[in-house]
């Protein structure tokens, strides 16, 4: 006859053991949602009670936030693109955009003729919903190849070479490839074989038309993604964009880029007590002590911001940065006495103070920020899809949706614009935030000598003091 009491003993620890298992069953499925790079080796790490945490599961739902609104961002910015350029030289566009022309039937580009937008008859957000697509443009495909390069060579620096190599692979060789002024010309220097960051260098093309190509808006649209890949770290964001940066850009072209890549690191770390607009003017306050003082950039964002806090209208203190840089080209800007097409409509510095207005007077709003940066004139898709961007991170995949009372296609097609990508081409927001992910991992556990917590599925990331000087 058995023991009643050794059976309530080993029924006891029966049930012990299989309590335990359940919750080291529940444990190991709750760990099955985790992120986790394959090819990654995850380091045990102590952290400090002055570590910065960071969720990754959050953080990749700011990164399908990024890519959303900055394709809604950008192809909204397409339809106004080239519109209005001012009425110097051979090209003359009349009047600027108001606020009052939102929703109007949009205008021809310098280059369409009498025919208005193929994306929009009207002034309006341009969307792909659900079972329709994304294209890949060039305020996306350079950040896309980037991240895509970043990961499959392991590493959080790409060298020369390494760019070289992926824009040969990459990038069409002829047209039409979606490459204009300061990126076609790398290419064609790359192709002959020059490694960046010589692609840039002005004494390469100081006899030729590419004389000042150098600085061009096109590191501003193709970098900024580098401020996402160093979350809260500044300094180790320019270290990862400086080499992609100087692929095309030096001097006030490097320094707005740097400016861009700077707001996109502290986006992470910004108080969020503190509204968007109180967020969007700190992170632009820190990343303006990037400019050196006697900069046109410098010049640039000081002077919008001197109408921006004397509550002028957006419409007029556009107006004013046209005719100080453009007309009377102030502050060292001398883009027009240079006679180059459609009065250097490409150029960074002119395309950066448009920027600001947008920033500044949108007030950290994803969708007014996107119409004024629509309206502004220019190449009015590269601030709306740098903010656009920006914003969406801030906002997060609901938040984007959200502000728009609906729900968006998540896939995107890389080869609209780009080539020799797996799956021909064809991508999607989550998959394209975990690779994010999958590359901050590296940084933080490489780059920033701080650790990966899988279990708790956070990054910790050593707390530095905030130090950014001008940049040289």
């Amino acid at each position: 006859m058995k023991n009643p009491i050794i059976t309530s003993i080993l029924l006891a620890i029966c049930l012990v053991l299989s309590s335990c298992k359940d919750s080291e069953k529940s444990q190991l499925n709750e760990n099955e949602d985790v992120i986790k790079d394959p090819t990654f080796s995850y380091k045990a790490y102590s952290h400090k009670p002055t570590d910065l945490v960071i969720s990754r599961s959050e953080y990749a739902n700011k990164l399908y936030g990024f890519w959303l609104a900055e394709c809604i961002a950008n192809w909204t910015g397409l339809v106004t693109e080239m519109d209005k350029v001012g009425n110097i030289g051979e090209i003359k566009t009349g009047d600027f955009y108001t606020r009052e022309d939102w929703g109007t039937p949009d205008l021809p580009n310098i280059w369409s003729g009498d025919n208005p937008s193929d994306l929009s008859e009207t002034i309006d957000f341009v969307f792909r919903g659900e079972g329709e697509v994304w294209g890949a443009d060039d305020d996306t495909d350079v950040e896309y190849m980037y991240q895509y390069l970043l990961y499959k060579n392991k590493t959080s620096f790409l060298t020369g070479e390494q760019i070289r190599e992926g824009w040969l692979e990459h990038m069409r060789h002829e047209e039409e490839n979606y490459l204009w002024v300061a990126n076609q010309r790398a290419l064609d220097l790359m192709l002959t074989g020059v490694v960046p960051p010589a692609t840039s260098d002005p004494e390469i093309s100081k006899d030729s038309i590419y004389h000042n190509y150098y600085e061009m808006i096109d590191a501003q649209l193709t970098t900024e993604i580098f401020g996402f890949f160093a979350p809260t770290r500044p300094d180790v964001a320019l270290k990862m964009a400086e080499m992609p940066i100087l692929t095309t850009a030096r001097e006030n072209a490097k320094w707005i880029s740097e400016f861009y890549v700077i707001m996109y690191s502290l986006a992470s770390s910004v108080d969020q007590d503190l509204s968007k607009k109180e967020q969007t003017q700190w992170m632009a306050n820190e990343a303006r002590k990037r400019l050196p003082e006697d900069s046109y950039a410098a010049k640039m964002y000081d002077f919008v911001k001197s109408k921006y806090d004397a509550k002028v209208p957006w419409e007029q203190a556009r107006d004013e940065v046209y005719t100080r840089y453009q007309v009377n080209q102030e502050d060292g800007y001398t883009i027009t006495s240079q006679n180059i097409y459609c009065n250097g409509c490409f150029v960074g510095g002119i395309n950066f103070a448009s920027s600001i207005v947008s920033l500044l007077y949108g007030e950290g709003d994803l969708k007014e920020t996107i119409k004024i940066g629509v309206l502004t004139g220019w190449d009015s898709d590269n601030p709306t899809a740098t903010w656009g961007g920006l914003l969406g991170f801030m906002y997060g995949k609901e938040g984007v949706e959200n502000t728009f009372g609906r729900k968006f296609s998540d896939k995107f097609n890389i080869h609209r614009t780009r080539v020799n990508f797996p799956n021909d081409g064809m991508d999607d927001f989550t998959n394209m935030a975990q690779t994010g992910v999958y590359i901050v991992d590296r940084v933080v556990q490489e780059g920033m000598g701080g650790g990966i917590d899988l279990d708790k599925d956070v990054w910790y990331i050593p707390s530095v003091e905030l130090d950014i000087k001008p940049g040289n």
